[in-house]
């Protein structure tokens, strides 16, 4: 595998307020492949976000190392090119959203790269039919839904045109819908394009739909494999303190109903396939 993103025995300690220091990441070895979609789970504390903050040079390791497109994140010469690689939504649209006018806010970052004016419209463009934000372009942000503000910070992004793109928990702001509406745009960005994608999240029902899982704890992997392979452990996935997926809680019931469902079912439409091939 070549892989895009890759991280070799990677530590990272940090002095907490009392001079004490803390071990956020202890020997973390993984690798993200180009073109993938990536979750990272774990509870608050599981180091996650340290984790993804090293993928585009916000971090640098205390110990080990992270190369990017073969780019070493821990020598600073390397940075410019790593962020250009790698771009980041975060949690709270509102950190990322700078203009007055949403075609403005998504200008802002091809506009830094000095691109010509042709190029960042058709950048920004792009962006919008991506998203279907064609109909926003002239609004204010701040007169946006969270949802509507999040898929704008989204497009900044890609107009970018970064080879990944890392959402650190981008719904969690969110209500169920627009949660549900942000997850498809990230789905359909790597559907579509084969943009290398890494979520970290800690909603299960978002993981599922990933080709692969790592799950976090206390700083180190604990677990990896796809959404199938991971929440068929089920008692592990609560011994970390996470939830299964709701249909993976569904199909529990079943079971204890008398009802032999197979043990990797992990969304409803396989429940309900399942359900009408015994009916």
């Amino acid at each position: 595998m070549n892989p895009l993103i890759e991280a070799i025995n990677l530590s990272y300690t940090y002095r907490a307020g009392s001079g004490k220091e803390v071990k956020a990441l202890n020997g973390v070895n993984l690798q993200v492949a180009r073109g993938e979609i990536l979750a990272i789970t774990g509870q608050n504390g599981s180091g996650k976000s340290t984790l993804a903050r090293h993928f585009n040079g916000l971090l640098t390791p205390s110990k080990g190392e992270v190369l990017i497109d073969g780019l070493s994140a821990a020598d600073r010469i390397n940075i410019p090119a790593i962020r250009k690689l790698v771009g980041m939504v975060f949690q709270n649209p509102d950190n990322q959203l700078i203009s007055s006018i949403v075609e403005e806010d998504i200008a802002f970052g091809p506009e830094n790269l000095g691109l010509p004016p042709t190029v960042i419209r058709d950048r920004v463009n792009h962006a919008l039919e991506s998203l279907n934000l064609q109909d926003l372009r002239h609004e204010p942000p701040n007169q946006l839904s969270e949802g509507q503000k999040q898929l704008v910070a989204i497009a900044g992004v890609i107009a970018m045109k970064p080879k990944c793109i890392v959402f650190d928990e981008p719904t969690a702001h969110l209500d169920p819908r627009g949660r549900r509406k942000v997850l498809e745009s990230i789905l359909r960005l790597n559907r579509d394009e084969g943009i290398t994608t890494i979520l970290l999240t800690h909603y299960m029902n978002e993981a599922i739909h990933c080709d692969r899982m790592i799950v976090m704890d206390r700083g180190i992997v604990e677990m990896e494999g796809t959404p199938c392979e991971v929440f068929g452990r089920g008692d592990r996935i609560l011994s970390l303190g996470l939830d299964y997926p709701v249909a993976a809680q569904l199909a529990q019931g079943l079971r204890l109903k008398g009802i032999k469902m197979p043990n990797d079912i992990i969304h409803t439409e396989e429940i309900l396939s399942y359900l009408c091939q015994l009916k």
